[in-house]
């Protein structure tokens, strides 16, 4: 269904597309922001996945008791 739907020709033109709405200016400064906003969504995803000191220490304790 969705085979062949990012072509190289398909590309350019969302390219050229966007380059015409938001202009020359604005687009690398569109693009940094995207990739700001993707490090940080990573960033807090993977300090959703560490666990927290208060973890530690109370797991620490067990084990000494």
């Amino acid at each position: 269904m969705f085979e062949g739907l990012f072509q190289p020709m398909h590309l350019l033109l969302i390219f050229g597309i966007a380059l015409l709405v938001f202009g020359p200016k604005k687009l690398p400064e569109l693009g940094k922001g995207i990739g700001d906003g993707i490090r940080g969504f990573k960033s807090a995803m993977a300090m959703k996945d560490e666990p927290e000191a208060s973890d530690l220490e109370a797991s620490a304790k067990e084990r000494v008791e």
